[in-house]
This record gives structure tokens, C-alpha cells and sequence, in this order.
């Protein structure tokens, strides 16, 4: 997904070294390592053990040019020291859930196929969704499906929710489905499947998403060395918003206020922003793929040490 455009973003060079912190099953490390070809390397990051055996499966041709490894991209500047890298030419952050997962009814992220209701992407985390279905209040659901789901149904089936689970707990994904179903009769979108912004609101809620592309993308940018470049994939607003203040934010924009007649806060940006609107997918990419119309690509350099 936008794989042209990211290369062209990172312009890899034989001798880079690129962490690709959301592996999935590897086309963007495969698309790094063919332009850094012959000696570029890319450190493959993936929070799903399962993901990543389909990675190394894939990209085995690269041998020891791709590094694989089992861990959270907010933890980068930890797993580059344990490497003994020191800074990269390239980062790639692409956020979208894999067509695998879909795929995968056990593992709980699909509302189109009954399974367990877990939506874990490493199976090692407690937290699974239908703890959270079957233990928050239904004023803390309401929040999470408001803040998380940007849901409008919320308060209604926060409530179904509730009273559904005093008869038996909802622990499959086809339980909840129905649940939400119920919630919104003759309201229901056109356009989206109504358990759409439940299941993304759970889903994010599970994993920390959202906290961990804050801490993960703070990170990222001081791992680059400067010239380096980072490119991040979004696929909803709550994510853009939050990538789109971080690179302002790293920018060094001025934070005194209007009225004075010179800067005095001294701030210094250490990114330059190279997007100044995201990129968006070609109408190609989304006739051969239509869950990358959503897709949203926001690339920065690193511009100061």
C-alpha cells in the first residue's frame, strides 16, 4: 500500500539501515531492501509472533539483510542499541490492520466472521476485547466507543452492551455483532458495516494504539540520523491527528504569542515536514485494493543531530 510512495519519501541507498516498525507480512522490507540493494539492511518490528514468521517465510531470499524482531515500535531506540545500531537513513510506520488478521476468525478482528472476542495482536497481552465488553460500565464503554470509535451510537449500544451480558457473557465476535445490531435499528449506515467503529474502538483500546504511537513516533524521530526520513500510513483521523501534531510540534514552530514583534522562545525545529497535505492513494491502488481508500501518508526529515 503506497509502497511507491514511501520509496520515493526514504530514497533507500545501498549501505542504509531502515526499520520498517510494522512489519505485517513484508512488502514495504521488500520493496527497502531491493532499492538499498546490495547492502542495505532493514530491521523488521512486529507486535504479532504469528506476522512475523509469515515475514521471515517471505523475505527469507534477503538473508541477514533483514533483521526480524517480536516487540513494539515505541520500544525502537531500546531494540537499535540491542542491535548495536546507532541511527537510521529510514523508518517506516504503516498502521493499517493487515487483510491476515481479517482473515484469521480466532483472533477476533473481524465482525463479518463469528469468533473469540480477543483482538489481540500479541497473543502474550492479557487484555483481551471482551474483557473489556464484559467488565467496563456502560458509562466507561460509551467513553471508549466515543473517544476511540468516534461511534454516534455510543450511549445506545454501550446500553445494549450492558444489559445483554446480564443474561450471559459476550465473549464471540457474532454475540457482539448482533448486540450492536439490536442497538441501532432502521439507523444504520449505507456506507459502513454498523459494528465498524465498535470493533476499531475495541481493537485500539486493546493494544494501546493510540499511546503507543504517541510515545513510538517521539521516538522514532530522534532515531534518525540527520537527513533521515520517516514516513507514517494512517488509516483513520484519530491517528492522523495525532502525527500530524507531532511533526508541527518537531517542526519548532513558534510558540510565542501573536502580538510580540520577534520570536523569544528560541525554538528550533529538528524535522522538516515534506507533506504538507498526506498522500493519498492513486485511484489504481484503491481498484485493486479497496481498504487502502482511507490511507493517509505523512512523511518528515530529520534536518538537526
Amino acid at each position: 500500500m503506497l509502497v511507491e510512495q514511501v520509496i520515493a519519501f526514504l530514497s533507500p541507498h545501498p549501505g542504509g539501515l531502515y526499520a520498517d516498525c510494522t512489519l505485517g507480512e513484508g512488502g514495504h522490507t521488500r520493496a527497502l531492501l531491493q532499492a538499498s540493494a546490495p547492502s542495505g539492511r532493514v530491521l523488521g518490528i512486529d507486535r504479532d509472533a504469528a506476522m512475523l514468521r509469515r515475514a521471515q517465510q517471505n523475505l527469507a531470499e534477503f538473508g541477514e539483510r533483514v533483521i526480524f524482531c517480536h516487540d513494539s515500535f515505541h520500544h525502537l531506540a531500546d531494540i537499535l542499541r540491542a542491535q548495536g545500531w546507532e541511527k537510521l537513513d529510514g523508518i517506516l510506520m504503516d498502521l493499517g490492520l493487515s487483510s491476515f488478521h481479517l482473515q484469521q476468525p480466532e483472533r477476533g478482528f473481524s465482525f463479518q466472521q463469528p469468533g473469540p472476542l480477543d483482538m489481540r495482536f500479541n497473543q502474550e497481552d492479557p487484555l483481551t476485547a471482551a474483557e473489556l465488553v464484559n467488565t467496563l460500565s456502560q458509562e466507561e464503554l460509551c467513553s471508549l466507543l466515543k473517544t476511540y470509535g468516534e461511534e454516534r451510537w455510543a450511549p445506545q449500544i454501550a446500553k445494549a452492551i450492558v444489559q445483554r451480558r446480564l443474561h450471559a457473557p459476550i465473549v464471540r465476535t457474532d454475540q457482539l455483532v448482533a448486540c450492536i445490531l439490536a442497538a441501532i435499528p432502521g439507523r444504520r449506515s449505507r456506507r459502513i458495516h454498523p459494528a465498524t467503529k465498535t470493533f476499531q474502538a475495541l481493537r485500539i483500546a486493546v493494544n494501546a494504539e493510540l499511546q503507543i504511537l504517541q510515545e513510538g513516533l517521539t521516538t522514532a524521530l530522534d532515531c534518525l540520523k540527520p537527513g533521515g526520513r520517516i514516513c507514517v500510513i494512517t488509516f483513520h483521523s484519530l491517528e492522523d491527528r495525532i502525527v500530524k501534531q507531532i511533526f508541527r510540534t518537531a517542526a519548532g514552530r513558534c510558540r510565542c504569542p501573536p502580538h510580540l514583534p520577534s520570536c523569544l522562545c528560541g525554538r528550533q525545529g529538528k524535522i522538516r515536514i515534506l507533506t504538507k497535505k498526506p498522500v493519498v492513494p492513486t485511484r489504481e491502488e484503491i481498484a485493486q485494493n479497496p481498504r487502502s481508500r482511507s490511507a493517509k501518508l505523512r512523511a518528515a526529515e530529520r534536518i538537526m543531530a
